[in-house]
């Protein structure tokens, strides 16, 4: 069963790239705010679902291994344990925030590379801290994407202009050459790097007593509370709709795009994000490399489906990335 959910949260989370992109305008500067609140009204729904399932099933036996469906739908999760975690929750949730923002304005064939980078830089974190060590291909792994992500930033940022809006299709998202573009997705990269050494640091110091069940549910409860917050954003404080187009056939039709497609992202981040943890429970060595790479799938999304086209040099920046990530999932303590 292990395989089948590594390969569940593999697929949802690169449909969840997909999807979310879809779900973005760029002519919508708060998009970013309704990508979050989907997926935040969809974690809180789920999360709500797990504790009242929860209250019927049987507490874990001591010292013996939870059945494969506990780790769908199960938690301990105690109030308490939601103001522990939402700092390290709210670090997370940022940077996809973030994230969401920088899919104006970057191929997400680009985008998705960097953004699953993060791992690398909390493993040189943790290292420094003393909290991790670091073997032979571990090295090689942060080697590759460093090289990997900086090179996709040259080639970016170093492309002729009328060469990056020649491959672009006329069916493609347009996109112009800005600093901003190639900054977003490393702010991300950053900041999630912070919340995997936040997670290191409460395992190491013992903070305090919590399952990773509840810890769980408990960022799916801080989801929820930035949709809430982005609601009121873009609602009260932008006084916007959160689907402002006009009612030409066209537009309808682009309102209704927008909509399913933010709907679908929320849920496969959801479902992504349940199937890893089942994964994280288990002891299915093979899985955490394997969901690493779903970032390959989603570039390979962005060629089928958003018709996004690259230059060779960009996509050997990218299969340095990609090497790296996977060298990284099967080798790296954090």
């Amino acid at each position: 069963m292990s395989f089948i959910f590594a390969l569940i949260a593999l697929l949802c989370w690169s449909g969840s790239d997909l999807f979310s992109k879809l779900g973005t305008s760029q002519k919508d500067k708060n998009s970013h705010f309704k990508v979050m609140f989907a997926v935040g009204v969809i974690m809180g729904l789920h999360a709500i679902i797990t504790i009242i399932v929860s209250a019927f099933i049987p507490p874990i036996e001591e010292g013996a291994d939870p059945e494969w469906w506990r780790n769908i739908i199960y938690t301990d999760f105690k109030p308490a344990d939601f103001l522990r975690y939402a700092p390290v929750a709210a670090v997370y949730l940022l940077a996809m925030v973030i994230g969401y923002a920088g899919l104006r304005y970057i191929e997400l064939s680009v985008s998705s590379p960097i953004c699953n980078s993060s791992g690398s830089l909390a493993l040189l974190i943790c290292i420094i801290a003393g909290w991790a060590t670091i073997d032979a291909w571990s090295i090689v792994a942060v080697v590759l994407i460093t090289i990997g992500i900086v090179s996709l930033g040259v080639v970016e940022y170093r492309e002729d202009e009328a060469v990056k809006l020649a491959r672009q299709d006329s069916k493609q998202f347009k996109y112009t050459k800005s600093l901003i573009a190639i900054l977003i997705p490393i702010i991300y990269l950053l900041m999630d790097a912070l919340g995997t050494v936040g997670d290191k640091a409460i395992e190491h110091f013992e903070l305090f007593d919590m399952t990773e069940y509840a810890s769980n549910t408990s960022f799916e409860f801080t989801a929820l509370l930035f949709a809430i917050i982005s609601f009121v954003i873009v609602k009260f404080i932008k006084k916007e709709k959160f689907f402002a187009y006009g009612n030409e056939p066209s537009e309808v039709g682009e309102k209704l795009t927008l909509r399913k497609s933010l709907i679908l992202g929320g849920a496969c981040e959801t479902i992504g994000q349940i199937f890893y943890m089942a994964v994280v429970f288990s002891d299915f060595d093979a899985g955490l490399p394997m969901i690493s790479a779903y970032c390959v799938l989603s570039v390979l999304w962005s060629r089928i489906f958003l018709k996004e086209k690259l230059s060779a040099l960009h996509y050997t920046a990218i299969g340095l990335t990609f090497a790296g990530i996977i060298l990284l999932g099967i080798f790296s303590p954090v």
